[in-house]
């Protein structure tokens, strides 16, 4: 049966042989979702990097008047290229041409290319041209509208004694964007989940978020009122909103940190609630302080002396169920603090010092393996963070302490040996004790904590044709950890070699390979550490027949072993077709895949195209097929409609999911409508 479906998919296959090379944003952004979603990170929110970048499409970055910040805002640059591209200005001046980015060391063919679209040379005078009148007509606005729902009915939403979804199966976004260019903006958004309720007295909207910003005024280069997001050095004292993590670009490892920034998101928990404020002290010298106040959702637990005491806070932002509704915003957060940064070229340095408050006491179990979190009320964080360029190789690295707790520091070199080779180094040291509720370094664990670690990564671009990269990470864990009770070790690898003939067609071979450990099966009388091993081949092949049609083919293969009992074995199989019709009013994409994995540990994940800010990643396991189409119609100049339906089919299976989210039958299908009016 199964060499049936495999010959059958490859003949599908072998059908489209000779097609998308997505445009250069779309790519960055599938490879992006995939990276996350492999560093288990698949519910990231991701529009506000999509909006960052449609944003500069329009208006974009010009490069004789920019900052680093600004470039670290397309994705696309490193660090160190960064650092290259202001040395560059510095000694030869202003760029005359787009065309002298080629003789700025570590800058590639295929980073121009990526780069062209968001950047240009034109002079920005932001507050000259300022008039009442063209806050609106030099503005860009966008009122969007966003429905879905699983077609499907799910068990939470049954008449059903006992636990249940109390809302409808329906998910409504809501979302109006105002933005002038390097002055200011306004952002509102309103949301609501499946089984979640809406138009009750005690909570009418289910998620509310927004801001009033502004932009380079004087001294305040920054301040935000509402929600925002904080970025600083490598992510381990402070940083909330998404980090990239370990992926085939091997310079994503080094955290490029943007400060201060409005939240435009969607992810219910990554944000603070308050004021904050850049301010230039000196040309050099910049201080941010901050203040956010906010209910967060959390399970309470009475002790032993009959005081409630905090279990856990909830991050999934979901209130569907009577327990769900009933720990909402029971936790009371407060969060203040500064940070004071010295920016130049070629160092940079930065200092921080904040304070967590909470109204219940975290109170860890002694008996698990959370015996070193963290217990009290109070936190305090500390942080030093720096980054500096000499000739070619560009340090960076950070060290912070939790007060109460322990240190953690990390330290990191990126290099340019060559014009075709790079290569990063980066130790990592966190200790068993080191807490911090807002922190996102590179590293393992969920938690940045009780981890040791080595990664050596490395890009090869022999010529304009091939393109090879390289990472190795060697981590331990002294103390036990979830699902290990003793220390451990383990590591991770990957190889990726993209093969660019033409234009036209892209070829990626991509090998990567894990290792851990963990206890033994519950069974096993005899309790010890099991080596898990998880191997993952994949092959694309994007090609672009044509101004108007582009299609991408994929196989990958994954093997999950767990000791000696545990071998699992499967597959993935996809062709997407894409269309885009220029000048027409309609443009979309299609997928047919085939999945067989025997487990949720041997899922697979995909990019997937969605609709405008949509989530776009897969997760494929047990065995089936997927398909999805997704379409857009320009209705008129400024208001466009995309609609997207996606089918999940299991021919052998009688029930899908689990809990309150199972359905019925061998199909689920979603349906999404997005309406986007821009004026």
């Amino acid at each position: 049966m199964m060499s049936y479906s495999l010959c059958f998919y490859f003949s599908l296959l072998l059908c489209f042989v000779g097609s998308p090379l997505f445009a250069q944003e779309e790519e960055q952004v599938k490879n992006l979702r995939e990276n996350l979603a492999e560093n288990g990170k698949e519910e990231e929110d991701l529009s506000a990097f999509e909006e960052q970048l449609d944003f500069f499409r329009k208006h974009p970055v010009d490069l004789n008047h920019t900052n680093a910040e600004e470039l670290k805002k397309l994705i696309c640059l490193s660090p160190l290229q960064i650092n290259n591209f202001f040395q560059h200005l510095q000694v030869n001046g202003k760029l005359l041409d787009l065309l002298e980015l080629q003789s700025i060391s570590g800058f590639d063919p295929e980073t121009i290319a990526n780069l062209q679209p968001f950047v240009s040379l034109n002079l920005s005078t932001p507050y000259a041209a300022l008039k009442l009148k063209n806050l609106f007509r030099q503005a860009e606005q966008q009122l969007l509208l966003r429905y879905g729902r699983t077609l499907e009915q799910q068990k939470g939403f049954r008449d059903l004694p006992g636990s249940r979804y109390l809302g409808s199966a329906d998910k409504l976004f809501l979302s109006y964007k105002y933005q002038y260019p390097k002055i200011g903006a306004i952002s509102l958004l309103m949301k609501k989940d499946a089984g979640e309720t809406i138009g009750r007295t005690k909570t009418p909207i289910d998620f509310l978020s927004g801001n009033l910003a502004f932009f380079n005024y004087r001294r305040i280069q920054k301040l935000v009122i509402g929600d925002y997001t904080l970025q600083f050095g490598q992510g381990l004292s402070l940083w909330s909103g998404f980090s990239l993590g370990k992926g085939p670009d091997v310079t994503s490892v080094a955290s490029k940190d943007l400060g201060l920034k409005p939240y435009t998101s969607s992810n219910e928990t990554a944000f603070f609630r308050g004021i904050a404020s850049t301010i230039q002290l000196t040309k050099k010298l910049y201080l941010t302080p901050f203040y956010s106040s906010r209910k967060r959702d959390a399970s309470l637990k009475i002790d032993t002396t009959g005081q409630l005491t905090l279990s856990t806070i909830s991050e999934s932002g979901l209130h569907r169920t009577a327990a769900e509704i009933r720990n909402r915003k029971r936790l009371s957060e407060t969060v203040y603090g500064t940070s004071l940064q010295y920016l130049s070229n070629p160092l940079n340095l930065g200092v921080l010092a904040y304070q967590t408050r909470y109204d219940h006491t975290f109170s860890p179990d002694p008996d698990t393996y959370k015996k070193y979190s963290f217990e009290g009320q109070v936190l305090n964080n500390f942080g030093f963070h720096y980054n500096s360029a000499f000739q070619n190789i560009y340090f960076y690295g950070e060290l912070a302490k939790a007060s109460p707790g322990g240190w953690a520091g990390l330290q990191g070199a990126m290099t340019s040996i060559s014009k075709s080779i790079s290569m990063v180094l980066l130790y990592r040291k966190y200790d068993k004790n080191y807490h911090s509720f807002f922190s996102q370094a590179i590293g393992e664990n969920t938690e940045t904590s009780n981890e040791k670690g080595l990664y050596l990564g490395l890009n090869y671009l022999p010529n304009a044709h091939w393109k090879f990269a390289f990472y190795f990470d060697y981590f331990k864990f002294p103390k036990k950890k979830y699902r290990v009770d003793t220390a451990s070790s383990g590591y991770e690898a990957l190889t990726q070699l993209v093969y660019t003939p033409s234009k036209q067609l892209k070829i990626t071979f991509r090998f990567k390979t894990e290792k851990k450990q963990q206890n033994s099966a519950a069974e096993i009388t005899i309790r010890s550490l099991e080596k898990l091993l998880k191997n993952s081949f994949r092959m694309d092949c994007s090609w672009k027949l044509n101004k108007k049609f582009s299609s991408q083919q994929r196989i990958e293969l994954i093997q999950y072993r767990k000791g000696s009992q545990l071998h699992e074995l499967g597959y993935l199989i996809y062709q997407d077709l894409d269309y885009t019709g220029i000048p027409s009013k309609i443009s979309g994409n299609i997928r047919l895949a085939y999945f067989n994995t025997p487990s949720y540990q041997s899922r697979i994940y995909a990019y997937e195209s969605d609709v405008l800010y949509g989530s776009g990643s897969g997760g494929y396991y047990g065995q089936g097929i997927r398909t999805f189409l997704n379409l857009r119609y320009r209705l008129l100049k400024r208001l466009d409609l995309w609609g997207r339906y996606a089918l999940y089919y299991y021919p052998h299976q009688k029930v899908i999911s689990s809990g309150l989210d199972e359905i019925r039958g061998s199909k689920k299908s979603e349906l999404k409508l997005l309406i986007r009016h821009q004026f």
